[in-house]
């Protein structure tokens, strides 16, 4: 039991470590460099709220799209809605009959919280990001359908620092 334990922890060490030094990050099978996403640096958030002191009931942000169903008026959809947490949204996702609903967390980058959803690369799919504190679109989350299976797939993680000098 001590040898699987021991194994198990060199696993778990040597799997959280980048090999590759940061000056051949990675290149493509083309040679293309791979870019990294910058930190985003912000003051330290005092003007926003932890929690709403009241919650909308209409989404704050929507995707739509009409599937090619010639029998029925169906519907590839996205809606956020706000929740008691300021930085909380409730995913409801939809493509046909099928319903399904996930949790968005934003970071607090010291602004009210802009929530966007974009059109995605595929059929059936959308992007769910934020913009940030210099109005930018950040992405988060795909929603897609594959294989006629509703799926979200997180993009990118995001954390927020405060830097002190």
């Amino acid at each position: 039991m001590k040898r699987c334990n021991l194994l198990l922890c060199c696993l778990l060490a040597a799997g959280c470590h980048e090999t590759a030094p940061d000056n051949v990050a990675a290149a493509g099978a083309n040679g293309a460099e791979k870019k990294e996403t910058p930190a985003i640096k912000t003051p330290p958030p005092v003007n926003v709220p932890m929690y709403r002191t009241t919650v909308s009931a209409e989404p704050v942000a929507e995707y739509k799209e009409k599937t090619e169903n010639p029998l029925n008026d169906w519907y590839f959809s996205v809606k956020l809605y706000e929740t008691t947490k300021t930085f909380q949204y409730v995913m409801k996702l939809k493509y046909e009959e099928m319903e399904g609903d996930d949790t968005l967390n934003l970071p607090n980058v010291g602004t009210v919280p802009k929530p966007v959803i974009q059109k995605g690369g595929d059929k059936y799919s959308c992007i769910v990001g934020f913009m940030d504190n210099h109005d930018q679109f950040r992405e988060y989350k795909k929603v897609y359908v594959k294989d006629d299976q509703l799926k979200v797939t997180s993009l990118k993680h995001y954390s927020v620092a405060t830097y002190y000098k």
